[in-house]
């Protein structure tokens, strides 16, 4: 998208400020819609489906926050960014849950940052469309599978897994390290729950739902996933709808045991704390139990994008520390068991955690 194609639209009551701005975005080859009130801006957003918009709290009728929430409702990749004078950050974070995208406070000092934040506000955009659009294609690619087995009234267990590798493939397309941090953790889960006496068919649903329990990421912008720091409290928010977008892509594939809603839980804690439903106790699965352990040691140990890997002591100490509360104490002391042990069936996890500082 070339600078002369992007419209942004202005929306603000004080004449001045709109002109201003319209006058330096222009000045920056955009093309610029203006609105003096809420209503009038919603009509032009109808209008012109402009690719950004920039927008002011307080103003008579229809105020900034009815106007982002119209706008989010509509076209939730379009970015808004507030530009408001009201100086309360109780107002900055009430805009930001109904759905802006940045906020600056006026006077607007340095033009210069608020034509930074609708350029960085349009990378995202175009990265959650590009998300968005990848995710249909694989929902299209899932249930045309789906729809192909139940045609052929073939079931087989080779192609139920040959769907599962297909899915795992496609992730590691996207994120490298969601990949290989998937095929870890179902190494780890199954022999926990093997070590727990589950029966076979237990056993390998846990297999299944750990190859695929972040296969939800494939929805979410790349940007996040790979970013070199920590992500901020909103990008979090964004990260924490994967198990919702995982099971809403796997619900409709004919699994024999309920690992989409394994997928769905592996991030639920036994005191309530986790998500998306913060489930307690006997309400989360038991498969989902195992795979929040699996997944905690894994990713502890495995290096990210933001830190180098931890020494399996790190590992240890978060999930004895978790026991009872976050994780379950049984799941948790088969994992520390098998992997102090040293247990063939973790050869590839445990060679690697060796390497690491202590």
């Amino acid at each position: 998208m070339t600078t002369e194609s992007i419209a942004v639209l202005v929306i603000d009551d004080d004449p001045a400020i709109l002109q201003n701005i319209v006058c330096y975005l222009e000045d920056s080859d955009f093309i610029c819609f203006g609105a003096a009130d809420g209503a009038a801006g919603i009509e032009t957003f109808e209008r012109e489906r402009p690719d950004a918009v920039i927008v002011d709290l307080n103003m008579p009728g229809m105020n900034g926050r009815d106007v982002i929430a119209r706008i989010n409702a509509q076209s939730p990749t379009t970015p808004v960014i507030v530009v408001s004078g009201t100086g309360v950050i109780d107002e900055a974070v009430e805009s930001m849950r109904v759905g802006a995208w940045d906020f600056l406070s006026k006077p607007v000092r340095r033009m210069e940052e608020l034509e930074n934040a609708v350029r960085a506000g349009l990378r995202r955009a175009r990265t959650m469309r590009e998300s968005n659009e990848y995710k249909e294609t694989l929902e299209r690619m899932v249930k045309r599978r789906t729809r192909e087995l139940q045609l052929a009234n073939d079931r087989t267990e080779a192609i139920l897994l040959a769907t599962v590798q297909s899915l795992s493939t496609v992730i590691n397309l996207k994120d490298a390290y969601t990949g290989t941090h998937q095929q870890r953790v179902a190494l780890i889960a199954p022999a926990i729950a093997e070590e727990l006496g589950m029966e076979q068919r237990a056993v390998e649903a846990v297999r299944l739902a750990a190859l695929l329990h972040d296969v939800g990421k494939m929805g979410l912008p790349s940007e996040f996933l790979t970013k070199p720091s920590r992500l901020d409290a909103n990008e979090m928010q964004f990260i924490r709808q994967h198990p919702q977008l995982g099971y809403d892509i796997l619900k409709d594939i004919p699994f024999e045991l309920p690992i989409p809603e394994m997928v769905l839980q592996h991030h639920e804690r036994l005191d309530g704390s986790g998500y998306p439903r913060g489930l307690t106790g006997d309400d989360i699965l038991p498969e989902a139990r195992i795979l929040a352990v699996a997944d905690t040691v894994e990713a502890i140990c495995s290096h990210r994008p933001w830190r180098p890997a931890h020494p399996f002591s790190h590992a240890l100490h978060e999930l004895t520390a978790g026991k009872n509360t976050l994780y379950c104490p049984d799941a948790v002391n088969s994992c520390i068991d098998l992997i102090t042990r040293g247990d063939p069936r973790l050869t590839t996890f445990t060679a690697t955690i060796k390497g690491l500082p202590s």
